[in-house]
């Protein structure tokens, strides 16, 4: 039975997002409007009527919205948040479980297996205005609550990511602490003992993305900078195309004044902490289970192993394979990915890196005769943000048809009315398929097998990590 979540943790994040497109398919649901309350659909459906710097106000105040206030930190509880996480699953038993770094790839690997996955890390957003382009303040403000924090919670890390790029419209109102679990915990082990029968195999997402940090203190750490459309050495650095932004948004500097970075650490969102492999070996040794790792360089390292799959998949079912349905961030669809017969491609988000990478893919696939694209919208004019121009050179890549999902392409990255369209318009893709029986080991390794290797990715059979 689903219990509500707590209020610290923030709704528009990435692992909460995943964790919920994964229940509703465990749940046989699709995943509307980010998952979020249907009574939000109207407003976002009209967003676009507002003028441009309302639109810009509207998004930062629907995350502040959601943030904790300061004196309220005392309230984070991390079996409170593992308690929600596993609420969110159907109570049955399965073949296999995941725990670990998010990855929307690894969401449609996890619906097509009909598997839980369990995320090692999670976002709380503290309420409290910090100037984006001052990191060192931002450090400066963080630091007493992450002691209180951590205090009340031995078995969580925090890792304070500042990203003025990307978030530079959140991170003025509101402090971003991603916590990463060093330990099992109670309601996570319990909930694996009881659906996870012994001979099960427990998958560890292993992301090995980190990002250079400074040290605030034990299990603590400051991170400047994110993945995303600018370097890790443009946001240490400085480069012309951060003074371009910084200039175009009149701040008063040209580059950033960081905290030294004087230790390297999994990255905030995406990397994994390998402290929790020790209850991890312990728990498979007890219940016999199997362990299989998968290690992977970054978040969308997976996507094209998991499109490639797919595509596999729906051959061996008698389905063509032949429509390619990229995602973005946390606009996602599982359920419809699978019942339109549609190959999930995730991008991590929406920038230069993204557009990038799904053209490597592109180049090296058989052609598709439908490309169709659901673009994630932050606000931000930030380095390395593509043209919507673009965005339609990979659209101009399918033989048939190329089209925006829900998309106003001139609006990007202020198209938030796409948050209310996107589920809408997947939904009307020509083709209907069943829903298929969950995929099976062998089938999984079969096609592992007949692939080869990928590049940034190793599958491992145990806890050893992989070479």
């Amino acid at each position: 039975m689903s219990v509500k979540p707590p209020d610290y943790i923030a709704n528009f994040d990435s692992a909460t997002a995943m964790l919920r497109a994964t229940a509703s398919y465990l749940h046989g649901r699709d995943f509307p409007a980010l998952g979020l309350s249907p009574l939000l659909k109207p407003f976002a459906a009209r967003a676009n009527l507002l003028p441009r710097p309302l639109r810009r106000q509207l998004y930062i105040f629907s995350g502040w919205n959601e943030s904790l206030k300061p004196n309220k930190i005392d309230d984070v509880d991390a079996e409170e948040m593992a308690r929600w996480a596993v609420s969110e699953y159907p109570d049955r038993s399965y073949p296999a479980m995941a725990i670990g770094s998010s990855s929307g790839a690894a969401v449609h690997l996890y619906a097509a297996m009909g598997i839980p996955w369990l995320p090692q890390t999670m976002l709380v957003p503290v309420r409290q205005a910090v100037d984006p382009d001052k990191p060192k303040d931002a450090l400066a403000v963080g630091k007493g609550i992450g002691r209180r924090l951590l205090a009340n919670n031995p078995d969580l890390q925090l890792h304070h990511m500042h990203d003025a790029n990307q978030d530079r419209l959140m991170v003025r109102k509101m402090t971003y602490f991603r916590v990463k679990r060093r330990r099992l915990g109670e309601a996570y082990r319990r909930f694996i003992e009881r659906c996870l029968p012994p001979g099960g195999t427990l998958f560890v997402m292993d992301c090995r993305s980190n990002w250079r940090t400074t040290r605030v203190g034990d299990r603590h750490v400051f991170q400047h900078g994110a993945i995303g459309g600018a370097t890790e050495e443009e946001f240490h650095e400085g480069s012309p195309r951060v003074r371009a932004l910084l200039d175009r948004v009149d701040a008063p500097v040209r580059e950033w004044d960081e905290p030294e970075p004087d230790t390297t650490s999994p990255e905030a969102e995406w990397g994994y902490e390998p402290a929790l492999d020790e209850d991890l070996a312990e728990l498979a040794e007890r219940r016999r289970y199997k362990v299989r790792r998968i290690v992977f360089d970054e978040a969308d390292s997976l996507s094209p192993l998991v499109a490639d799959l797919y595509r596999w998949w729906y051959r061996q079912r008698g389905i063509p394979g032949d429509r390619l349905l990229i995602e973005s961030f946390v606009v996602m669809e599982p359920w419809w990915a699978l019942r339109t017969g549609s190959v999930p491609f995730w991008m991590t988000f929406n920038m230069r890196p993204d557009l990038q990478a799904v053209h490597r893919y592109l180049d090296r696939s058989e052609p598709y005769e439908h490309i169709h694209l659901m673009l994630f919208n932050h606000g931000a004019d930030a380095v390395g943000l593509p043209e919507p121009g673009e965005w339609r050179s990979i659209l101009r890549r399918a033989r048939t048809e190329g089209t925006f999902i829900g998309a106003d392409p001139p609006e990007f990255p202020m198209d938030y009315a796409q948050f209310s369209r996107y589920h809408t318009e997947v939904q009307k893709l020509p083709g209907r398929y069943p829903m298929p029986q969950p995929l099976g080991f062998d089938e999984l390794d079969a096609f592992l097998d007949q692939a080869g290797e990928y590049e940034g990715v190793q599958v491992t059979d145990g806890l050893r990590e992989a070479a």
